[in-house]
């Protein structure tokens, strides 16, 4: 693509905008499903995505591509955001966490299938059609959904209004993570993490004097049900951001083509989706000791990364532990997730419901932009760049899987007030 339109130098902002975008979508999707109903906010969501596609797949130059680009984060932070809303008014409270599970299935299936698909373009120098393909899905599912979606008219008898202060300060938080994630110098990570960290408390500030707000009241209460959910999810979603870097250390390090590295990486994708699959059917106390194990998978998974991907080895043997480390870890993640996020649903009154749904997307973003910036600025201070090369990514791996195993141990402590107060819950539904 940059062969073809240039702008190297501003290639990162694709993600960069895509992401800011994404969270003004999440946040965004509450009025519409409020102010629209289910059918239109998904129509109108598709719509915005399929405009974005078009313009990326006629984009001319780099600065019509991020626009490009930009509306299409648009349209998929509401298609993100909306199926966690949807939940309630499709399906009956008890199989609330099976639709949790299915909704991170299809997020495992799509990240199986990316790299292949995305191969074949590639083969053939094909980046246009990559985004004008994107279309006729997209019309497509827009159509499943005007025809399936319950026929739930739209709710004008409460007003719902939007938090722009907090959305101007964290889409500041994304902006000022990701540009410093972009420069090769580990200084810039630094800042821009403290200056990402400085704004999110700022948003805290805001958030708590607000009349519309981001989280559902008292979502950011130290005491309240929903803080240790919220910090649980973004430790896990942290935590998996370390596959961003595991297709260069397989490639470099352990000899493997980008396209079986990519599918290496995947895995901790495909074990979120099987550990979700098998935890969202499990009974209460079942759940309860699902959660409290899901640290243990996610921490001996990044240890067992640890191990094997720093070392310059292309066994199978070698390989074989690099495949079982992300397995473990997404296995983890899958574990616990759909019931940390049915907990979620529960914890708030009946009117905003569909605020703690959208709330569950805008705490991913925000966790993955963070913990992408971590990871860059990790393995930056680790020798990627200098002296990079083999030696550079053998360090820089090191750090970056020790680190994250070390912070991933906090989850333990993120998860008990969780566990606790589940079993209460659980132990009232008995009485």
């Amino acid at each position: 693509m940059v062969a073809d339109i240039g702008g190297l130098d501003y290639y990162a902002w694709n993600t960069t905008l895509f992401v800011v975008a994404s969270i003004i979508g999440s946040v965004l999707s509450t009025k519409c499903l409020t102010a629209l109903g289910a059918r239109a906010a998904y129509v109108w969501a598709g719509v915005i995505f399929a405009i974005g596609s078009g313009v990326c797949s006629l984009a001319p130059d780099m600065a019509v591509m991020i626009l490009g680009r930009t509306i299409q984060g648009l349209g998929g932070g509401l298609l993100f955001a909306l199926p966690y809303a949807m939940i309630r008014l499709v399906f009956a409270e008890p199989l609330w966490p099976r639709a949790m599970a299915l909704i991170s299935g299809m997020w495992g299936a799509a990240t199986l299938i990316g790299p292949a698909v995305g191969g074949v373009f590639a083969e053939y120098d094909a980046w246009r059609a990559a985004f004008w393909a994107l279309i006729p899905v997209t019309a497509l599912f827009m159509v499943l959904a005007w025809a399936l979606l319950p026929k739930k008219s739209a709710d004008t008898s409460r007003p719902v209004g939007v938090p722009w202060a907090q959305l101007v300060l964290l889409s500041a938080v994304v902006l000022a993570i990701s540009v410093g994630s972009i420069k090769p110098e580990a200084i810039y990570s630094v800042l821009g993490l403290a200056v990402g960290f400085l704004l999110l408390y700022l948003v805290y500030r805001v958030e708590a004097r607000s009349t519309w707000r981001l989280m559902p009241k008292g979502g950011l209460a130290a005491r309240g049900a929903l803080l240790p959910l919220y910090v649980s999810m973004s430790l896990m979603v942290i935590g998996m951001t370390s596959e961003v870097f595991v297709p260069y250390f397989l490639q470099v390090l352990h000899l493997q083509t980008p396209l079986l590295a990519g599918y290496i990486s995947a895995l901790m994708a495909a074990g979120w989706t099987l550990g979700a699959l098998y935890s969202s059917g499990l009974k209460s106390t079942t759940a309860l000791r699902a959660i409290g194990i899901a640290p243990f998978f996610i921490v001996a998974g990044l240890v067992l990364a640890l191990v094997f991907v720093p070392r310059f080895d292309p066994s199978l043997l070698n390989v074989a532990g690099v495949c079982a480390g992300m397995l473990a870890v997404g296995a983890g993640i899958g574990l616990a997730w759909p019931h940390l996020l049915t907990r979620v649903l529960e914890s708030v009154a009946e009117d905003e419901k569909e605020l703690a749904g959208a709330s569950i997307t805008t705490v991913q973003l925000i966790a993955t932009a963070i913990g992408a910036a971590l990871a860059g600025m990790i393995v930056n201070l680790g020798g990627f760049s200098s002296p990079g090369g083999v030696a550079g990514a053998s360090s820089a791996a090191a750090w970056l899987f020790g680190v994250y195993a070390a912070l991933s141990l906090l989850i333990f402590v993120s998860v008990r007030p969780v566990i606790r107060s589940k079993a209460e819950r659980a132990a009232l539904d008995a009485a």
